[in-house]
């Protein structure tokens, strides 16, 4: 029997779908094409003919949102291994190829790995499983096989796959790929069109974890090497397993693609026309997405009048009047205009935020948790009012802060308190009050959520201004 691990790589930054996507909740965590995040559709997409559960390559700070998304759906209980440093696919991939060779819980310790950006939509998921099992018997005599999108257009924003004409035959099959180009300008992008044999690079693939760190060892030895040392020296928690990142980080960073793909001859390619697109910006989210008949795409509480060919996303009422290819994009802490054609300069916006340490680049109004989340709804020169949610069973860690006081007031739930030597409960519309210095720690012993506002007072407000003495998340 032919095991099919998925490996779904999770480790992007989302700068590109700012102000929506943040640094801390990047864009494979939101539901920009569907009821489902973007992770969840691509567990979704695999699960009929996946033989393991997933196994999930993430940035240790995203390690709860894997967690908690993919529970949410029912997914088995995935194998999220927590990348201490980006150091790009190259060394992720051998980091989950080691380890998928190593699971205690299968005798068949040489899969094949598919190989997933979780971030990316296929409108035809049935038509990609019929892909993913055409491809089987290829990877399975050890070929490298990548999925190359046929393409719709002259795209000038993805890279290109040159396939072997000879091999092309009526467009079905796997053909030898003669070689990797990037992206190209217009014209050139034209000609591809025009010649056939070129497909767009998607990013998925599919190989023995074996034969992939074979190739690897012969034409990246150093980042097998780093990538080897890391998993000897992992740190395990539950579900997550945290490579170490003294080794980790001596890895190069680089892709696949430079790593391997271009330089092996084993790699081959499956043309597959499967709706993908790797919503790369708020112009390709508005291709996806569904348009009325001006060309426009709505999301949320929007009115258009005389606008065409446009996409809105919206929190509260945003209204386009008179207006053609353009974005608005509306979150609690940030409005984006751009010209539609304009939207990959987001990234310089991103930059901007980065250089002068506004804290937008990378965090919402409301943060996640693991606990839950905190909306801070308010705030001036010495005081600040959060919004707190907590989970049923959750607990935030036993804390204490030198330079400010809480006040809490329940709204809805009920509220487990230690202060210092006490511990009582709160119902809706009581509160209680935290002095600074005290040690403190909130829980829900209910089955609700917790709803309560924070109100907090004194001469430092900033989020580090925390002593942690117990956290069952494991956070120092």
């Amino acid at each position: 029997m032919i095991e099919l691990q998925p490996v779904l790589l999770s480790g992007g930054s989302g700068t590109r779908l700012w102000p929506l996507s943040r640094e801390a909740y990047p864009k494979q965590f939101l539901a920009l094409a569907g009821d489902d995040t973007m992770l969840q559709a691509t567990w979704r997409r695999v699960e009929a003919i996946a033989t393991r559960a997933p196994l999930v390559v993430a940035n240790e700070a995203h390690r709860f949102l894997v967690a908690e998304q993919l529970r949410v759906i029912g997914a088995p209980t995935p194998r999220i291994v927590l990348e201490p440093v980006g150091r790009n696919t190259a060394p992720a991939i051998a980091a989950a190829a080691l380890i998928a060779r190593a699971d205690p819980q299968h005798a068949q310790d040489d899969p094949l790995l598919l190989v997933l950006p979780s971030d990316h939509v296929v409108r035809d998921p049935e038509a990609f499983r019929r892909a993913v099992l055409a491809a089987v018997p290829a990877a399975d005599a050890g070929a490298l096989v990548t999925f190359g999108i046929v393409p719709q257009s002259p795209e000038t924003g993805f890279g290109y796959i040159q396939a072997d004409a000879a091999q092309a035959g009526t467009g079905d099959g796997v053909r030898r790929v003669l070689r990797f180009v990037e992206k190209p300008d217009a014209a050139t992008a034209q000609r591809y069109l025009d010649e056939g044999g070129y497909f767009w690079n998607s990013g998925m693939f599919l190989f023995r974890a074996s034969r992939f760190l074979a190739e690897l060892a012969n034409y990246r030895p150093d980042i097998l090497d780093a990538a080897r040392a890391a998993c000897e020296h992992l740190d395990p928690d539950g579900e997550f397993l945290r490579l170490d990142k003294a080794a980790f980080s001596v890895s190069p960073s680089e892709s696949i693609d430079y790593a391997v793909m271009e330089k092996t001859d084993a790699a081959m390619v499956l043309p597959v026309d499967i709706g993908w697109n790797d919503v790369g910006s708020w112009s390709a989210l508005w291709d996806v997405s569904e348009q009325d008949g001006d060309g426009n795409a709505h999301h949320g509480d929007v009115i258009a009048i005389d606008t065409r060919n446009s996409y809105a996303y919206a929190r509260r009422l945003v209204a386009l009047v008179g207006v053609d290819d353009l974005v608005v994009v509306e979150t609690d802490d940030a409005v984006l205009v751009a010209a539609k054609d304009k939207v990959q300069d987001v990234k310089q916006v991103v930059a901007r935020l980065k250089a002068d340490q506004r804290s937008q680049a990378a965090l919402h109004r409301e943060v996640q948790r693991p606990w839950g989340s905190y909306d801070s709804v308010d705030m001036g020169a010495r005081f600040q009012v959060k919004r707190i949610k907590v989970k049923p069973g959750a607990s935030l860690s036993l804390q204490s802060h030198a330079h400010r006081a809480e006040h809490w007031i329940v709204v809805s739930g009920i509220a487990r308190v230690t202060r210092n030597l006490d511990v009582f409960e709160l119902v809706a519309n009581q509160s209680t009050y935290i002095p600074i210095g005290a040690k403190h720690r909130l829980e829900n012993p209910g089955t609700e959520m917790l709803e309560l506002i924070e109100v907090q007072s004194g001469d430092y407000l900033g989020e580090d201004d925390i002593v942690r003495y117990e956290d069952v998340y494991g956070r120092g």
